[in-house]
């Protein structure tokens, strides 16, 4: 007799549906089920208790289990389950990224140049300092489910403390994940982990090719590799006997998907680590907000390393006020040569005197191009994009690019709305930075790291290699810099416009900041026995941000930081949800957006339970258009997310009432408000 189970299909719809098949088959199995007018639609089995139907209620069968997948594990259907109610996404569009990309290869594939090509030597560890033994010790004395948090400065040896967790892991027969950055997967710690545990490692990441990602996915799901490296995508992979999970760069806003399935990485392998019953660490020399607020009130054990390994000095921060020197007018003290307007004589001081010791200089900017835009001196005339609400940047002299489409033209001196020759370059970009730097040090080698020099990871693997050879003399680039690199020689960084995002509407802007200054500042003087030197180039010198980064004080600063968020009702002491409305008209958006807010204030007016939850706005999004498509969005707030939840899924109800060619997305804890 066929029995009856629930299968979660491949589909943006949010049901799930029963049918029958006439042999046992078990749960997780991938299946191809029929579905309306599809003939073959994937799914998985997430039930084999389908409740009882009406008998008139006919029941489609399966037809037949897909051979070419895994069963999936109970625990990652129960986190697959987790997430798509969480985050309000389809359970079925959840499980297939648990799934390898391709079907497993059938011939034996030769060896890659992205493969982990591991040493066989034997290596010496390296003597744990204090700090490293107290905090490995502290980790290691529950295997079970924990939450750690790693705070220790940049310099002060968290990877060693991993790498030591991890070979507990596996002495014990378990395996483990790694999850960072995406931005931080450079060969750097790829080659660190592997040479430590060589043929152990696993390497899931964006760069890797379909067939390349397969591979690797299945050797991590076939457990002939114990370590699974990878992006946040990484924890989709369905590895059993996890020991051990560790969270590189916690507070990187990287780990949070913006697209589809808009889940939070970090947030994610917490869950992963509990339903697997093991330890998670959370690694970061500026931990969020979010988790230091953990720590303090107890959810997360908090571990602490406050020096950098063979007590190597901090670096000297020095700050630049870039309103004094316009108005001492110090760059005339500098007689040879000629300065640009963003170079500060002491930064430039600085460079002369590093470049003469042979060491090596980093120059930060996070904008990329020559200039952020152009503009007409006599009309105000800016070239801004068709398709989006944004200025177009100015790349390579004469070419004007958008940043968001990719949309782009040439750049011509005459005024499209005067017709005067006044287009004129406004702003400042690496590309900008990286010509100026050739001018003043012709003799220097000069590289350029931001993501129109770096676009594979051929090209980033031979920058690494270069700096860590010496043969770079000064390195130019965008937050692609700003973490998770280690250069021995590199002892000046400059951070060329210290202001670029402090002011963005957005509560998170300070605390944005001060973490990219703190990790940008981090990366000088990691093996100098001499302290390295920082410049910090600001218009607004006195910044919380800056203040307390000059003094590499976070605790300080994260403790202003809560009191200001908690004044003003912002996470962690409130849960938002962010309700999206997209559409080619923006008469249609705007009206979609005033009828959600509606239905939000009707369901407060008629449900007593959601009477504290505040509705904040509808209004247009900061950059209102993107892609042609204009942007609206309408919060909801308040200090209970048992209450924000079910809200937030009756506001959507069944999705009928939404106007065609406009969409209503749901963002749960939104990082970006832009």
């Amino acid at each position: 007799m066929a029995k009856n189970y629930i299968v979660a299909i491949n589909a943006a719809i949010d049901a799930n549906y029963t049918y029958s098949f006439p042999e046992p088959i078990g749960l997780g199995t991938a299946v191809f089920v029929p579905l309306r007018n599809t003939r073959r639609a994937k799914g998985v089995i997430i039930s084999d208790e389908a409740p009882a139907l009406d008998d008139k209620i006919k029941i489609k069968s399966i037809i037949e289990a897909n051979p070419d997948r895994p069963v999936l594990p109970i625990r990652i259907i129960k986190w697959a389950k987790w997430l798509s109610d969480y985050y309000q996404y389809p359970l079925g569009l959840v499980l297939e990224s648990c799934f390898a990309p391709l079907k497993p290869a059938t011939k034996t594939r030769k060896t890659h140049k992205n493969d982990i090509v591991p040493s066989v030597e034997k290596m010496a560890l390296p003597d744990l300092t204090g700090e490293q033994k107290q905090c490995l010790s502290g980790i290691s004395q529950n295997p079970h489910f924990n939450v750690h948090l790693l705070f220790g400065v940049t310099g002060s040896g968290k990877t060693e403390v991993y790498l030591r967790l991890l070979e507990q892991s596996l002495s014990q027969g378990k395996t483990a994940i790694v999850i960072v950055p995406e931005i931080s997967l450079t060969p750097q710690i790829v080659k660190r982990f592997s040479e430590r545990f060589p043929d152990e490692v696993a390497l899931i990441h964006s760069h890797l090719t379909p067939r390349e990602k397969t591979n690797q996915w299945w050797l991590a799901v076939n457990g002939k590799k114990k370590i699974l490296i990878g992006a946040r995508s990484a924890l989709f992979c369905p590895v059993e006997s996890i020991g051990l999970i560790i969270v590189d760069e916690e507070h990187e806003a990287s780990f949070k998907q913006d697209e589809k399935l808009k889940y939070n990485g970090r947030d994610a392998a917490i869950m992963l680590a509990k339903l697997h019953n093991c330890p998670i660490v959370l690694g970061s020399a500026t931990p969020s907000i979010e988790s230091w607020n953990n720590a303090k009130t107890g959810r997360y054990k908090l571990h602490e390393m406050t020096k950098r390994v063979e007590n190597r000095s901090l670096p000297n921060v020095h700050i630049v006020d870039l309103k004094d020197e316009e108005s001492k007018d110090k760059k005339k003290q500098c007689t040879e040569v000629d300065l640009p307007f963003w170079l500060s004589f002491e930064l430039y001081e600085a460079i002369q005197k590093t470049l003469i010791k042979k060491e090596q200089v980093a120059l930060f900017l996070n904008r990329r191009g020559m200039a952020q835009t152009t503009l007409c001196s006599d009309c105000g005339f800016v070239y801004e994009c068709p398709n989006c609400s944004i200025s177009l940047t100015l790349h390579a002299s004469n070419q004007l690019h958008c940043h968001y489409c990719d949309y782009g033209i040439s750049l011509k001196t005459q005024c499209p709305s005067c017709f005067e020759p006044s287009i004129k370059p406004i702003g400042i970009g690496t590309e900008q930075v990286q010509n100026d730097m050739h001018t003043l040090f012709p003799e220097a080698n000069i590289e350029r790291a931001d993501r129109d020099e770096i676009t594979t990871r051929e090209d980033l693997e031979k920058l690494i290699e270069n700096m860590e050879e010496g043969r770079t003399d000064i390195l130019v680039g965008t937050q692609m810099i700003a973490k998770g690199l280690d250069f021995p020689k590199l002892t000046l960084v400059g951070l060329v416009l210290a202001d670029v995002g402090m002011n963005m509407p957005d509560f998170r802007s300070s605390e944005r900041s001060f973490q990219l200054i703190t990790q940008v500042s981090g990366r000088s003087g990691r093996h100098s026995e001499l302290p390295g030197d920082v410049f910090i180039q600001t218009y607004n010198p006195d910044h919380l941000s800056i203040e307390y980064a000059k003094k590499a004080n976070y605790v300080d600063f994260a403790n202003t930081e809560l009191e200001f968020r908690s004044d003003a009702q912002y996470p962690p002491f409130s849960k938002l949800v962010c309700f999206k409305i997209t559409g080619l008209f923006e008469s249609k958006v705007k009206d979609t957006a005033r009828i959600l807010a509606d239905r939000a204030h009707l369901l407060k007016q008629k449900f007593e339970i959601y009477n504290k939850i505040q509705v904040l706005g509808p209004s247009p999004a900061p950059i209102l258009r993107i892609k042609g498509k204009y942007r609206y969005m309408l919060l909801i707030k308040a200090t209970d997310f048992k209450v924000v939840s079910p809200l937030a899924k009756q506001l959507l109800g069944s999705k009928k009432w939404i106007p065609a060619q406009t969409k209503v997305q749901i963002d749960v804890d939104p990082l970006n408000m832009l």
